[in-house]
Parts: C-alpha cells; structure tokens; sequence
C-alpha cells in the first residue's frame, strides 16, 4: 500500500454514467488521489473518457489494469460482472470500492466473503449512508430516543423518462429492475438506520410493462424480529413533476423523517421537535454523500480508519432473493 506521503492510485473499471458523473469528475479532484487506469470494454468510450478527466492508462480489459502499482480499485461496471472483478482485484492486493450489489446472488456474495482481504480491503458502495441526515436519524434510533421503532416506511419513485434499452433493462447484466437498481439502496438504508435486525417474512409485488425484461415498480413489506415492520416503494415511471425518495419512522416515544430531516419526540412537557441542525452544502445531497463514501474509502486504503467486512450484504442479497421469490410465487415468504 503507498505511503501516507504519496498519492492513492487508483483504476476505475466501468467508464459508464456512475463513473462519468460521480466517481470520476469527484476522485480526479481528490487531494492526495491519482485516477490512473481505467477500463471499459468499449474502447472508444474509455478513450473518450480518459482524455476527459486525464486518466494516463486505458484498457479493454480489466485485468491489465490490476498492475502492481495500482493501490485501489473502484468498479462501475455492470452488475453481473461485479463478483468476478471484485475477487480478482482482492486476489491481486487491491483495495476494492465496489458498486451495488456486491453480486447478483447471495451465493455470490458469500464466495466474495471468502475471499483474502474481504474483510478488510472491501467496501460496497451504498452511499446513501453516508448521508448526513440519515447518519443523524441513524443515531436517534441507535440510542432509543424515539422509543422502539416498530414501523418504518421509505421508498424511491423516480420520474418517468423515455430511455434506451440499456443493460439495466436487461435480467442477465442487472439480475433485476427498479427493486435492484433503487430499493435494494432504501431496503439497505432502512435496515442499516435500525441496526439490521433479523428478517422473519416478507412480500412482494412486482410489475413488468409489457415486453419489458425487468420490473418497473416494486412494492414489499418486510417484518423483523421484535415486532417490527418495513413497507417499501420504488419505481422507475413516476408520472409526476420530480422524483421521490423518502424514509419515515415510528416509534413508541418519537418519530423521524428524511428529506427533510425532522425528529420529534415525546417530552414530560409535550411532542418536541428535537431535528438536528445538519451542515449546510453547496453541493446537492446525492453528490455529498458520494463524496463522504469515496473520502471514507480513501481513507481505508490509507490506513486511516477500519473497514468493516460487508456481511451485512449476505443478508441484503438474501433478502432480495426472496422477494423476487415472492413476487413470482405470490405468496409470503419466511426466511
């Protein structure tokens, strides 16, 4: 690993729009972070995109880039490749930021579990965690502030947009629609914003347009141990002004609200708004959130603080097995 005076190399797998609108443009102005290699299988496109944010080393293939003086590796391709890239940059050394979902299985997550280095050099990137409001309800909930919280709701609806068949549309390269693309990030939020208590049964219901591959919409509820209840939305055709994301929690002596944040709790004088002020950015909320993910990924790299092995994944994945399960079957399913 390069010393703390030299600069983090780093190769970007996948040159597509996360690359091109986050990762890149946010690493290429990282202090002490050098973008050195990237690689995509269009050879156009990754030229294109090289010469636009100065990457010096460019390839068709992924392992080319894993050379030794690579220290990280950031990967941004499609989600069915996510398993194979992930295991091969940790067999070779590197520290790996990988995009959701760490695989396209729960099997697939537990063979990269195994691997050397998963459960140190391995972060996945769900970013909505690095929010600053989720971060600040997380620690409500944390410290029983609000009382047990039995029911919470969130959900992602996305404005419709005509778009071209891309490999999201497609069930071989994104193993699923807009429950894979936009509610595995809110079912992650919201069970990581309670702790990530066990599973007991859930149900789900999907729709696919006619002569789609994948799901538009998805709609589940998810009941926990201890009682307690997860209702969840998403949906790539919102026919409305703008998109939607929320998250909303109920609990025996307060309740909690994101965006905006808002918490009120229940005081010997009265229901109290308690929200804590959250520091200002210039930046809108998405972009700052993956600044805070890729900053606290460079700082593992660096040594500078731990990274957590993401076991919590293993169940994620295994959730989201069984509502596609359900969803196909009709029926509720226990886990």
């Amino acid at each position: 690993m390069a010393s703390a005076r030299q600069p983090i190399r780093v190769a970007v797998l996948g040159a597509g729009s996360i690359a091109q609108v986050v990762h890149l443009p946010i690493l290429s102005r990282m202090r002490g972070v050098q973008v050195a290699a990237l690689a995509d299988r269009d050879a156009h496109t990754a030229r294109t995109i090289a010469e636009r944010f100065q990457v010096p080393a460019v390839s068709t293939e992924f392992e080319e880039v894993l050379t030794d003086d690579i220290d990280a590796v950031v990967i941004c391709t499609p989600s069915n490749r996510h398993e194979e890239q992930v295991r091969a940059a940790l067999r070779a050394g590197k520290h790996v930021l990988c995009e959701k979902p760490l695989a396209l299985t729960a099997d697939g997550v537990a063979r990269i579990l195994d691997e050397e280095g998963a459960d140190s050099r391995l972060m996945v990137a769900m970013n909505q965690r690095f929010r600053a409001d989720a971060g600040a309800l997380r620690q409500f909930v944390a410290g029983g502030e609000l009382g047990d919280v039995y029911y919470l709701k969130t959900g992602w609806l996305n404005r419709y947009r005509p778009r071209g068949r891309t490999w999201r549309e497609r069930k071989a390269t994104a193993g699923g629609g807009a429950f894979m693309d936009l509610g595995i990030q809110m079912l992650d939020l919201a069970l990581w914003t309670l702790g990530y208590p066990a599973p007991e049964r859930i149900s789900a219901h999907m729709y696919a347009a006619r002569g789609n591959e994948v799901e538009d919409s998805a709609a589940l509820i998810l009941r926990l141990e201890g009682d307690r209840v997860i209702n969840l939305d998403c949906t790539w055709n919102l026919r409305a002004r703008k998109d939607r994301q929320f998250l909303h929690l109920l609990g025996t002596t307060g309740s909690g609200s994101l965006t905006p944040l808002a918490v009120f709790k229940e005081m010997p004088a009265g229901l109290v708004e308690v929200t804590p002020p959250v520091p200002a950015s210039r930046e809108n909320a998405f972009t700052a959130s993956y600044r805070a993910e890729l900053q606290a990924f460079i700082e593992v790299v660096r040594g500078e603080r731990p990274a957590e092995a993401p076991a919590e994944h293993l169940v994620l994945m295994r959730l989201v097995e069984a509502a596609y399960r359900s969803a196909a079957d009709r029926r509720e399913v226990a886990l």
